[in-house]
């Protein structure tokens, strides 16, 4: 049969490599895990917990299309907690996943033919659903010097959509409320759609994340519980939406997803008040932090970006190779160490980078370094 040209999308490295990884482990092989971009610790006790009650209690039916009405709440609620914003809950919008957020709002947003600007390097599904719904992604190189964030400088001529991420996926660096402004306020002026991805949100270290929601309400929002409240595979998050937008938006929940899944609705909302399990986990991942700022350095990955949020760090490896994804798998051959090849991330300069992630437990970040320090020096 025929294929759509619009469907012809590029493969998703990291799962590559996490294939990779697997066949190794399946022949034997302990491989200590800095590619994937998950929490290693289960969904919080309480969301477990509340689930299993509402499974001997609860068809678990459809919900109504913008998600339970109590979840909406405990949301608006984490905003007015995090920042300081009062949320009309009327405008949280439950979805499958960040991911399924990202359709509702592209489909929302944009027409086919639309184009839409995103920093470089960046997560690399926001390309490929841009490409998948016959909108152009057009890629804005931000550098070191700023930290891999875009500027207002930046921003291409004749876009119709901005796509912003802070902490963003791969470097973990964040920005400031002046500069989260400046590229709202140039966005508005040219009637440019302003996208925030705020998925790392609660995962800082330093000094706390802003939320586009803190600077203006012309803005979606995008979150999801996959990684501050640990649950990935659950496959829900939500969205934040201007209130005049909610309906359109409402109707096309209706029709591509008719509701985000009830069991993982009734589990979020218990995450919500997990604070203690949740502020644990976090710091584990403060600890790994430290400990990767000082670790790959010294075994020779020394151009890095230090990461405000999230769990990565990007490094910049062209004295060390021309060719990251060889390189990459160089070492999860010799040092059974698992990382992602940086064109994921950048096609046009990652193949001088790498990502390397710290989600998982701190032994395990121990044992990385460790290795990745003995590999690189023998070779």
């Amino acid at each position: 049969m025929r294929f759509s040209t619009r469907g012809q999308v590029d493969p998703f490295i990291v799962m590559d490599v996490m294939e990779a990884a697997r066949a190794a482990e399946a022949a034997g092989r302990r491989i200590i895990h800095m590619e994937v971009g998950q929490p290693s610790t289960p969904a919080p006790a309480a969301a477990r917990k509340a689930l299993a009650a509402a499974l001997d209690e609860n068809p678990l039916g459809y919900t109504v299309a913008l998600g339970l009405p109590d979840l909406r709440a405990g949301i608006a609620a984490l905003y007015a907690r995090w920042y300081g914003v009062d949320l009309d809950p009327g405008r949280v919008i439950v979805t499958a996943g960040s991911s399924g957020a990202f359709l509702l709002a592209f489909s929302a947003l944009f027409d086919a033919g639309d184009r839409v600007a995103l920093g470089e390097p960046g997560y690399p599904s926001y390309r490929q659903i841009l490409r998948a719904m016959s909108v152009t992604p057009v890629g804005m190189p931000t550098s070191a010097e700023n930290r891999y964030q875009p500027v207002p400088a930046d921003i291409p001529e004749n876009v119709q959509g901005l796509i912003v991420a802070s902490p963003g996926n791969p470097s973990g660096t964040m920005l400031g409320k002046p500069e989260l402004s400046a590229l709202m306020q140039a966005a508005s002026a040219r009637d440019i759609a302003f996208v925030s991805d705020e998925i790392y949100h609660g995962l800082d270290y330093e000094g706390r994340a802003i939320s586009a929601l803190e600077v203006s309400d012309e803005a979606y929002v995008i979150n999801s519980f996959s990684k501050y409240f640990s649950m990935t595979g659950w496959r829900v998050g939500w969205m934040v939406v201007p209130e005049d937008h909610v309906r359109t938006v409402e109707r096309l929940a209706q029709n591509m997803f008719i509701c985000p899944p009830h069991a993982s609705q009734v589990a979020a909302l218990a995450a919500l008040g997990a604070i203690d399990e949740l502020e644990a986990n976090r710091a584990v991942y403060a600890a790994n932090r430290r400990l990767m700022l000082e670790g790959l350095p010294k075994a020779g990955f020394t151009k890095i970006a230090p990461p405000d949020g999230a769990f990565y760090i990007y490094a910049d490896v062209s004295d060390l190779t021309g060719d990251s994804r060889a390189f990459a798998a160089e070492i999860l051959d010799k040092a059974g160490v698992a990382v992602t090849p940086g064109l994921d991330f950048d096609p046009a300069r990652g193949h001088r980078t790498l990502r390397f992630s710290y989600a998982q437990g701190t032994a395990e970040i121990e044992e990385g370094l460790a290795r990745l320090t003995a590999f690189m020096a023998a070779r």
